[in-house]
């Protein structure tokens, strides 16, 4: 398996070097040169695998020969031994409502299943080719947790995340914080989440400053973090429809980088039977009506809202699907990339729009239909949702035989929660005690600058 730009400006390049590359050298994304088709007795045949053996297969033909299968399977055993469910992701049913549970991981959140995984393929690749590798990741909550506990104290290895100051939880910015292992660098930036992806993308497209310092990537423009997220929606499917090639199902998916609900269209083009993909935005609601209008345009501020991790503008695998709406014109993409960056908006074909809906459906909740949906939701099952999680239910209203992905703990949100429904939710082991540990973290501008010094502050001289 090879892999291209979205922008076209490399050649193809193999599994390995895209783990490390992580944004392509010409700033677009990487994506497979062709994807494999799952066939009907395929399907059936996965879907009475457990979670690790079904990562396996799915993961196979996307790494070819650049890990041995043994080494590939050790590596997806050793990921996921730290999961406390033993089915990984299990799916919970509730009357009608059928809850992907994802946050059953280390840091309580959907972000471990991909970068429990990551964590050990660096580890594993720079242990087999030698080198180091630099991390620098954003994050609007959850991914800096589970990236720095997927890569604290590894060999060969510095991370560096930057989160936005006060625009996340207080039990998310512990998580992190709190981590006070060496290779370990918290950075608070004085901005929003959509400042610190801006200045993670921008250091990446400086070439020399990316190549001199061993930069690597976490966040969801690493193509292994959209792999890896593929599984779960082949492992839903396999345990609600008992293998049946025939049954078709939904899927409501919280999203505000796009990353999580674009894994999910890659398994349906892939072959899963997958009826209608929700996107499910908060008040940020940039992905929402681009579904409906088919213009993307980046509205005055991004609000702050009871579900944080999803208070983006800028959703970054956004190019990752105009590539595939456009039948992977490069050309095209640029096109519409260019017109972002000078006017902020961007605008499909008609008949593209029309695809786009074919696609996906969408709907947006504010704070207080989120509020409504956690007490809805509480009172009829006693289950508590996460705010994040509640606007995926809220979205599904009214969506025959859908999944909700469940992508948090409710306990990362107890503010919410308790506003919700006038009590908490019990935190699971991994998230007690964290207000009272020690901190540490640096306070820096929202900018370039700012970030670049501090990287060659702690790093030194470049190699």
């Amino acid at each position: 398996m090879h892999y291209l730009s979205t922008r076209g400006g490399i050649a193809p390049i193999g599994f390995a070097e895209a783990v490390t590359m992580g944004l392509a050298t010409d700033g677009g994304l990487l994506v497979p040169a062709e994807l494999p088709r799952v066939d009907a007795s395929t399907l059936t045949r996965w879907s009475s695998l457990d979670f690790r053996e079904l990562a396996l297969e799915l993961f196979t033909p996307f790494v070819g020969a650049a890990i041995p299968r043994h080494d590939l399977s050790a590596l997806i055993e050793r990921s996921y031994a730290s999961f406390t469910h033993p089915e990984v992701t299990p799916v919970v049913a509730r009357g009608d409502l059928r809850l992907l549970q994802l946050f059953h991981g280390p840091t309580a959140a959907f972000k471990d299943i991909a970068l429990q995984f990551l964590g050990n393929l660096f580890e594993y690749l720079l242990a087999r080719e030698g080198g180091r590798v630099n991390i620098l990741g954003a994050t609007s909550g959850d991914t800096g947790s589970a990236a720095i506990q997927g890569l604290r104290g590894k060999e060969r290895i510095q991370v560096f995340i930057l989160h936005p100051k006060g625009r996340i939880s207080a039990i998310q910015e512990r998580q992190m914080t709190t981590v006070l292992d060496a290779n370990v660098h918290n950075i608070a930036l004085r901005g929003t989440f959509d400042d610190a992806q801006r200045i993670v993308k921008s250091l990446f497209e400086d070439l020399p400053f990316k190549s001199a310092y061993h930069l690597g990537a976490v966040n969801s423009i690493n193509w292994v973090r959209i792999l890896a997220q593929m599984v779960y929606y082949f492992f839903a499917w396999g345990r609600i429809s008992g293998g049946d090639p025939e049954r078709r199902l939904s899927f409501s998916v919280p999203t505000g980088n796009f990353g999580d609900v674009f894994a999910g269209y890659l398994a349906r083009r892939m072959g899963l039977p997958v009826e209608r993909l929700v996107i499910a935005t908060n008040r940020n609601d940039i992905l929402t009506r681009f579904v409906h209008t088919g213009v993307y345009a980046v509205g005055e501020e991004v609000h702050r809202t009871l579900s944080p991790a999803m208070d983006i503008q800028i959703a970054s695998n956004f190019e990752r699907y105009l590539y595939y709406l456009h039948e992977g014109e490069t050309g095209r993409v640029r096109a519409l990339l260019e017109a972002m960056r000078k006017t902020g908006r961007l605008q499909v074909e008609p008949a593209h729009h029309a695809q786009v809906q074919l696609d996906f459906s969408a709907a947006a909740a504010s704070d207080a239909e989120t509020l409504e949906q956690i007490a809805a939701t509480f009172a009829a099952s006693g289950d508590i949702l996460c705010p994040h999680t509640a606007v995926g239910v809220h979205a599904a209203r009214g969506v025959p035989d859908c999944v909700c992905l469940a992508t948090a703990h409710p306990a990362k949100f107890n503010e919410a929660v308790r506003e919700a429904i006038g009590r908490e939710a019990a935190p699971p082991p991994s998230l007690r005690g964290l207000l009272d540990k020690e901190v540490r973290c640096v306070e820096l501008d929202a900018t370039v600058d700012a970030v670049r010094g501090h990287l060659e502050s702690r790093l030194g001289a470049a190699a």
